[in-house]
């Protein structure tokens, strides 16, 4: 169970926005407000998160096509590295007879 956070959670929103509404980097604003920059930026996650905003895991139809595809053309490629590689091998101990 995590610890219960030392700051009040209006000071966390009003620091999460504050980072979304500044141009200025993280890092400073985390210097500004006497809070470690990776808390900050934990804060910052955990918001975009909670309001389906950064990152999402969702892709495309487009995306998920060309990655079936990659997939396929990597365990093709995966196969044909082993073939060669025992290949090497059968010609290394014919030649060493």
């Amino acid at each position: 169970m995590p610890r219960p956070s030392k700051y009040p959670e209006q000071f966390r929103k009003d620091a999460v926005d504050l980072v979304r509404s500044s141009d200025r980097p993280l890092r400073q604003i985390a210097r500004e407000l006497g809070v470690n920059h990776e808390t900050l930026r934990g804060w910052v996650r955990v918001t975009e998160r909670a309001a389906g905003g950064g990152k999402t895991d969702e892709l495309s139809a487009d995306e998920r096509e060309e990655l079936r595809r990659l997939r396929g053309r990597v365990a093709e490629l995966e196969l044909e590295k082993d073939i060669l590689r025992k290949a090497a091998a059968y010609f290394a101990r014919e030649m060493g007879r």
